[in-house]
C-alpha cells in the first residue's frame, strides 16, 4: 500500500476501512504502525461468523491455500502451514455444520407439524381413554403385574435350583465363595454351587415376603384399588380438570419468561471497560480506565510510548456493578417463588374441585356446578397468604440446594477431601428436605382446600393424619405410582410405534402421503416426547385426584361413625370393602 501510495493515493482509501477511527497517516513507518496497532500488516480474504472474521480457505492445483499463500507467521513469528490454520478452523466448520442440521431439522418440522400435532393428539385421546378406563381396569392391571412379578420369582428360584443341582459333582463347584476370594469376572462365581444357592435363598425370601404382604395387606390394597377407580369416576365428573394443567404451563411460562428478561437486562446492564496496556514498571497510567475515542489525544501516549487503550472487560467498577451477582441470586429466588406458588395454586385449585365431589352426599346431584371455577376462586381470593408461604419454604430450600451446586462447581478443581465429603453431605440432606417440604405441602393445599385453615394448621394435621395411616399411605402410594408409570409408558409407546410405522412406512392418511423428511427420527422423537409430556399432565391430574379422595376419606373415617347424624360420604364399594354396608344410610 506504502509503495502504491505515492502514485495512486485511491488504494489507501480502501486499506483506511481496516485501521483505527480516525488514523490518517498512511506515511508513517511500517514498523510504528504494526508495534502501535494502527493497522493490519496484512490483509487476507475471509469471512463472517459470529461478528468474526475468520480465513476464506481456497484450493488451487489441489493445494489448500489463503490469499494464494500456503504459509503464515503466526503471533511468535512462527512459520505456520495453512493445513495448522484450517486444523484451528475445524471448530467453527463444525458449527457451521451444525447450523446445517438444524436447518434441516427446521425444514422437518415445517413440513411434519400438522403430523405431530394429531400424534399428539392422538396421545390425548388415549390418555383420556386410559383414566376412564381405570375405574373397571385398575384392579385387573395391579393384579396381573403382581401375578407376574411372583411368577418371574418363581422361575428364577426353579432356576436357581436346577443350576444348584446340576452344578453337582462338577470338579471345583463346591468351593466356597470365600475360598476363591474376590474376582473380577463375575462368570467365576457362577461356577459355585454356593452362589446358586444363595441366589434361590434370597429369591425364596423375597417371593415369600410378597405372599405375606398380599395376604396381610390384602384389604388395603382392595382400599386403594378403590380409591383410584373413585378418582377415575370423579374425573369422569369433573372433565373440566384435565385441561388445567394448561392454565399452570401459561403461568410458570409466565415466570420463565420474566426471570430470562430479567436475568438478560442486569447481565447486560454493564459498559464496555477500557485500561491502558503498558509497561507498569515505566508507565504510571498502565491499568489504568481510559476512553478509546479521546486517548490519542491524551498525554498518556507521549509519557508512556507503546502504550494502548484496549478493552478489559464488560460491566463497571461501581456498586450496582459489584452485587450484580447478589442481583442474579436474587431473581433467581423470586423465579424459584413464583414457580411454586404456580404450581401450588394449581394444586390447591385441583384438591377443592375434588374435596367437593368426595363431600358431596349424593354423587353427582350434590356436586355444585363448576367445581373447578368455584375452587379457582376460593384459593385466589381467601388461600393466597397460605399458599405463598408453602411456596417460600421451598424456595429457600431451592435456592440452598442451587448455592450448594455452585459451590461444588467452583470446589471441583480442590484436592480437599472432607470438603468435598461436606458439601456431598449437605447436598444429600437438602435434597431429602425438599423432598419431604414436597410431600407435606402437597398435602398441607388438601387440607386448605377442604378446611379452609392456615399453613401451619392445615400441615400439622395432613401429617399427623397421615402418619396414623402409614401402612394405607405407602400402599397407595405404591399402588398408585405403578398404575400411573404403566400408562405413560403405554401412551408414550403405543402412540411412538404408530408413529414409526407412519413416518418409515409411508402410509397415506386421508389421500396425503407422508412428508420426505431428511430425518425421521425428528418428528417421531417429537411425538414420544410430546405424548410422554401429554400423558404426564393428565395423569399429575389424577394423582392429585386420588391424594385428595385419599385424605378426605382419611377424614370421613376419623369423624364419622355411619349414623343417621354422622354418615359416612364414602362410596358403596368403600363401605364394602370395610364391611360397613350395613351402616349405609340410604341417600335419596
Amino acid at each position: 500500500m506504502q509503495g502504491s501510495y505515492r502514485h495512486n493515493k485511491s488504494y489507501w482509501e480502501y486499506y483506511r476501512q481496516f485501521c483505527k477511527p480516525g488514523f490518517n497517516k498512511p506515511w508513517k513507518s511500517v514498523a510504528q504502525v504494526i508495534r502501535d496497532e494502527d493497522c493490519p500488516s496484512m490483509i487476507i480474504p475471509s469471512r463472517p461468523f459470529l461478528k468474526r472474521c475468520f480465513p476464506d480457505f481456497s484450493t488451487k492445483n489441489g493445494i489448500l491455500t489463503v490469499a494464494n499463500q500456503t504459509t503464515f507467521k503466526d503471533g511468535r513469528g512462527k512459520t505456520r502451514n495453512v493445513t495448522d490454520l484450517r486444523e484451528a478452523a475445524n471448530g467453527i466448520n463444525n458449527v457451521l455444520d451444525a447450523r446445517s442440521v438444524g436447518m434441516k431439522i427446521f425444514e422437518d418440522y415445517a413440513s411434519s407439524w400438522h403430523w405431530i400435532l394429531i400424534g399428539l393428539f392422538i396421545a390425548m385421546v388415549v390418555s383420556l381413554l386410559f383414566l376412564v378406563l381405570l375405574r373397571f381396569t385398575a384392579g385387573v392391571l395391579f393384579w396381573i403385574f403382581i401375578l407376574g412379578v411372583i411368577g418371574i420369582i418363581g422361575y428364577g428360584v426353579w432356576h436357581c435350583y436346577w443350576e444348584y443341582d446340576h452344578l453337582q459333582g462338577t470338579p471345583g463347584s463346591d468351593l466356597t465363595i470365600y475360598d476363591i476370594g474376590f474376582q473380577t469376572d463375575f462368570r467365576v462365581y457362577l461356577q459355585l454351587r454356593q452362589t446358586w444357592l444363595a441366589f434361590m435363598i434370597i429369591l425364596c425370601i423375597v417371593e415369600v415376603f410378597i405372599i405375606l404382604m398380599l395376604i396381610f395387606l390384602r384389604n388395603r390394597i382392595r382400599i386403594a384399588i378403590a380409591l383410584l377407580q373413585e378418582g377415575s369416576r370423579a374425573i369422569g365428573y369433573i372433565m373440566s380438570t384435565l385441561f388445567y394443567p394448561i392454565i399452570t404451563f401459561v403461568l410458570i411460562a409466565i415466570c420463565i419468561s420474566y426471570w430470562a428478561v430479567t436475568a438478560v437486562f442486569l447481565s447486560t446492564s454493564g459498559e464496555p471497560v477500557y485500561k491502558v496496556m503498558a509497561n507498569q514498571t515505566l508507565c504510571k497510567y498502565a491499568n489504568l480506565t481510559c476512553d478509546p475515542e479521546t486517548f490519542n489525544t491524551t498525554n498518556v501516549t507521549k509519557l508512556c510510548v507503546g502504550a494502548q487503550c484496549t478493552f478489559a472487560f464488560y460491566g463497571g467498577e461501581g456498586f450496582y456493578h459489584k452485587y450484580i451477582f447478589i442481583f442474579q441470586l436474587s431473581n433467581a429466588f423470586v423465579f424459584l417463588w413464583l414457580v411454586n406458588f404456580a404450581i401450588a395454586l394449581g394444586q390447591c385449585t385441583l384438591a377443592g374441585a375434588f374435596a367437593s365431589y368426595y363431600w358431596a352426599f349424593r354423587k353427582p346431584a350434590d356436586i355444585p356446578t363448576c367445581p373447578l371455577f368455584s375452587s379457582f376462586g376460593r384459593a385466589i381470593r381467601y388461600h393466597t397468604g397460605s399458599l405463598a408461604f408453602g411456596s417460600l419454604i421451598l424456595a429457600i430450600v431451592q435456592l440452598i440446594r442451587i448455592m450448594l451446586e455452585y459451590l461444588d462447581h467452583k470446589l471441583k478443581g480442590t484436592q480437599n477431601s472432607f470438603t468435598r465429603f461436606l458439601l456431598c453431605c449437605l447436598k444429600c440432606c437438602f435434597w431429602c428436605l425438599e423432598k419431604f417440604i414436597k410431600f407435606i405441602n402437597r398435602n398441607a393445599y388438601i387440607m386448605i382446600a377442604i378446611y379452609g385453615k392456615n399453613f401451619c394448621t392445615s400441615a400439622k394435621e395432613a401429617f399427623f393424619l397421615l402418619m396414623r395411616n402409614v401402612v394405607r399411605v405407602a400402599v397407595l402410594d405404591k399402588v398408585t405410582d405403578f398404575l400411573l408409570f404403566l400408562g405413560k409408558l403405554l401412551v408414550a409407546g403405543g402412540v411412538g410405534v404408530l408413529a414409526f410405522f407412519f413416518f418409515t412406512h409411508r402410509i397415506p392418511v386421508f389421500t396425503q402421503e407422508t412428508p420426505t423428511l431428511n430425518y425421521y427420527w425428528v418428528p417421531l422423537l417429537t411425538v414420544i416426547i410430546g405424548s410422554y409430556l401429554i400423558a404426564h399432565g393428565f395423569f399429575s391430574v389424577y394423582a392429585m385426584c386420588v391424594d385428595t379422595l385419599f385424605l378426605c376419606f382419611l377424614e370421613d373415617l376419623e369423624r364419622h361413625d355411619g349414623s343417621a347424624e354422622r354418615p359416612y360420604y364414602m362410596s358403596k364399594s368403600l363401605l364394602k370393602i370395610l364391611n360397613k354396608q350395613n351402616v349405609e344410610i340410604k341417600r335419596h
